[in-house]
């Protein structure tokens, strides 16, 4: 270990009670001499200003004589008498009340800075005892908003979001683990499958191929859901700009048209500009989501409407709306299509969707800081209405 170790290892291993103790006892000690200079600038000032005052009573004329414990004296030597008195006496009294008034002042010195530092040794014994199971623990001080106060706010604002962090990584490896487990045990069924087999032949093998690469494929697009949903949870919104919802349904039908093609769906897309201030890569996941699972779990020759535009109740919120036709939907059961790996009661066998679509269209909306709901189509269908925040409104420009 060098020497610098050395010197940095005391420091690190101080406990908090000695840390506390020294931080009180350096305010306390700077406060006691602040204290000490002042007290003694005021006896040095009470030591000049009798003599002042002394000098500044009415004299009596030159060459007269006053009687003084039974002596005549002049009287200009009786007022140098008394003017020396008048500074001994002084004198004599500050130097028994200053450190009487030093020692007071440091005794509650001691006693005030311990209170007025309460606060941060309670922040200080939470941060020490804080770890990954224990995040929830808040300091939530009360009393006046001061300096103390906003570093106690600052600090349950960060436990809030590292709580969130760890949650939502939490989450991602449970789901990731509990669902890595069918696309993995289809891998390895088809492989010990045609292993086993001695005969297998070229054919058998291209199919292994081909099942073995679409598992791969599910466990991919898992996995990229999976983190999109633990880092939008976890970090919120990074970017910010203005982004016109209605400029990304094009793209996003694009996308899916070969799938819209080949199911026989209609599309209509009406409405006006929607903009919003946010990220515009996770706006675009939003309405790509949206319209991937109004495709997927529609009804061959079905419909699917885009509608998009600002709220009329005067907040100026925009709204995308997102309706499709499908199979009947219990309104009991439209709350849970957005937790994750829900999918009401369709069966998940054969379907292309990880569950997770709503489940990152709830978390997009809500690090936008908007609203997401969901209500079944009278006929068969869900209807989804997401409202989000306008976007800041750009600043005039100079005449």
């Amino acid at each position: 270990m060098t020497e610098e170790d050395d010197s940095r290892g005391p420091a690190r291993s101080r406990g908090p009670i000695e840390a506390r103790q020294s931080l009180r006892l350096r305010l306390t000690l700077l406060s006691t001499a602040l204290l000490a200079l002042f007290g003694a600038l005021l006896l040095a000032l009470s030591y000049l200003v009798v003599g002042r005052v002394v000098a500044a009573l009415p004299q009596f004329p030159p060459g007269t004589f006053v009687e003084v414990d039974g002596r005549l004296v002049e009287a200009s030597a009786a007022a140098s008498a008394i003017a020396g008195q008048g500074r001994q006496t002084v004198l004599i009294a500050g130097l028994i009340a200053f450190p009487i008034q030093v020692l007071a002042g440091a005794m509650l010195s001691w006693l005030l800075i311990g209170r007025t530092l309460r606060p941060l040794f309670t922040l200080t014994r939470t941060a020490r005892v804080l770890s990954e199971s224990s995040l929830d623990s808040r300091i939530r001080l009360t009393g006046p908003r001061d300096e103390v106060a906003d570093l106690s706010d600052t600090f349950d604002d960060m436990l809030d979001r590292l709580q969130a962090a760890f949650d939502a990584e939490r989450r991602f490896v449970a789901n990731a683990s509990h669902e890595l487990r069918t696309p993995l045990s289809v891998i390895r069924t088809e492989v010990e499958v045609t292993l086993a087999d001695p005969a297998a032949d070229a054919a058998q093998l291209r199919e292994m191929g081909t099942v073995v690469l679409e598992a791969t494929d599910g466990a991919n697009r898992l996995l990229t859901s999976l983190l999109v949903l633990a880092r939008t949870q976890a970090r919120g919104v990074s970017v910010r700009q203005e982004v016109d919802l209605a400029e990304l349904v094009g793209p996003t039908l694009q996308v899916n048209e070969a799938a819209i093609g080949e199911r026989g769906l209609s599309v209509t897309v009406s409405g006006g500009p929607a903009p919003v201030s946010g990220d515009p890569a996770l706006l675009g996941r939003l309405i790509g989501n949206l319209v991937e699972n109004a495709v997927r779990h529609n009804v061959p020759g079905g419909w699917i409407t885009v509608t998009t535009g600002r709220a009329d109740d005067g907040h100026g919120d925009s709204i995308l709306e997102i309706a499709s036709s499908g199979p009947v939907i219990d309104a009991a059961t439209v709350t849970e299509l957005f937790e994750p790996f829900r999918q009401g009661q369709r069966p998940r066998t054969g379907q292309r969707g990880t569950g997770l679509g709503l489940s990152i269209v709830r978390a997009v909306v809500a690090a936008h800081h908007g609203t997401v709901d969901a209500a079944p189509v009278p006929d068969g269908g869900l209807r989804v209405r997401v409202r989000l925040p306008p976007a800041d409104p750009a600043p005039a420009a100079a005449d």
